[in-house]
C-alpha cells in the first residue's frame, strides 16, 4: 500500500481502524452529485473539526471499510479529477476545491479528497442552490433556504 503525507493516517482508515464519522465519508464509486454534496458539507466544517476526508473506490459496510477496496477504473482517474476541478467552479459556490490524492492500494486506485474547512463558508452546491449541506454527525444533513440551515 502506497503510503500518503495526509495528517489522518490511511493505514488506520482502510484498516478499519477507524469509523465513519464526522470527518470521513467511503464511496464506493464516482457518483458527482453525491460527491458535490459530501464536499459542501465538509468545506462547512459546522463544528471546525478541520473538515474531512472522502474516500472514493472503497466501499462501506455499517461505517467500516469493506477491504480489498473497489477501486476506480485506472484509466478513469484523470477525467475524475478534472470533473472535481471543474465542480470547484461551476458546482460550488463561493469556488472551492479539496485537495486530491490518487493512490493505489491492494494494487486499485482509489482517490482520497481532503475536504479542509473553507475560508469563506457556507458552500452550497449549484444543483440546489438554495440548501446547505453540513455533517454534525455521520449522516448528511441538508439545511434548506437559510444560511445556516
Amino acid at each position: 500500500m502506497k503510503l500518503l503525507n495526509l495528517p489522518l493516517s490511511i493505514n488506520d482508515l482502510l484498516d478499519g481502524q477507524a469509523v465513519e464519522w464526522e470527518r470521513l465519508e467511503f464511496k464506493k464509486g464516482w457518483n458527482p452529485e453525491s460527491i458535490l454534496h459530501s464536499i459542501c458539507a465538509f468545506a462547512n466544517d459546522f463544528r471546525n473539526l478541520g473538515g474531512g476526508y472522502i474516500i472514493i473506490g472503497v466501499e462501506e459496510n455499517n461505517g467500516l471499510p469493506v477491504l480489498p477496496p473497489l477501486g476506480l477504473n485506472p484509466t478513469e482517474v484523470d477525467k475524475i479529477q478534472k470533473e472535481i476541478l471543474n465542480m470547484g467552479y461551476s458546482d460550488i459556490q463561493p469556488y472551492y476545491h479539496p485537495l486530491i490524492v490518487p493512490t493505489e492500494v491492494d494494487d486499485r486506485m482509489i482517490l482520497i479528497l481532503w475536504v479542509l474547512g473553507g475560508q469563506t463558508r457556507p458552500y452550497k452546491a449549484k444543483l440546489v442552490w438554495s440548501k446547505y449541506y453540513f455533517r454534525p454527525n455521520p449522516l448528511l444533513i441538508e439545511g434548506i433556504n437559510s444560511k445556516y440551515g
